[in-house]
């Protein structure tokens, strides 16, 4: 049934787009996040399941991550992440739908070259605006985007409980890696 889901998801974000776009997706993005705290137990996570589409007409970027997809080095920590802190079954994706400013199709080449990536990104139920700085190349028929920016667990109505709140990081950074193919 989530997959479905994901699929139907997947086809609206395609169907965002001018039937006539060049449209690159992937439906195994790379997201990692970091929370890790000096001297405490690593918190941290990927999810190699993320889908994408970039429309490279437009600079138009979005990505869907399924909560449940993130996977931890210690399952009780992956186990805690889903039930207390991002509550998966009742906000189940984190999505960003967003533009890269002032994007040119015609200077993406093998070479990466450095981009800001604008949109909003919602997560926990809760929407805001981020800013990210990125690399992007193509090769091959494939675009690449890679890049990273950090979020606060508050600013999302993530609650870290008092007892565990010196062992997770105040700003959680957030890297990604898309290898988008063209459709």
């Amino acid at each position: 049934m989530l997959k479905i889901k994901l699929s139907l998801l997947t086809l609206f974000l395609l169907g965002a787009v001018s039937a006539n776009a060049q449209k690159y997706i992937t439906k195994n993005g790379n997201v990692k996040f970091e929370a890790s705290v000096p001297s405490f137990e690593e918190v941290a996570a990927e999810s190699k399941s993320t889908s994408a589409v970039f429309e490279i007409s437009t600079g138009d970027f979005a990505a869907l991550t399924l909560m449940k997809g993130f996977r931890f080095k210690v399952a009780l920590m992956e186990e805690h992440f889903n039930e207390n802190y991002v509550e998966s079954d009742k906000y189940p994706k984190a999505s960003f739908k967003g533009k890269i400013e002032d994007f040119d199709a015609s200077k993406v080449t093998a070479t990466e070259k450095i981009v800001t990536i604008t949109g909003d990104l919602t997560l926990h139920g809760v929407t805001k605006k981020v800013s990210s700085t990125a690399k992007i190349s193509k090769s091959e028929g494939a675009i690449k985007i890679t890049g990273s920016f950090s979020v606060k667990p508050e600013d999302f109505d993530i609650k870290i409980p008092k007892i565990v709140s010196k062992k997770v990081a105040d700003k959680v950074s957030v890297d990604y890696n898309f290898l988008l193919n063209k459709q």
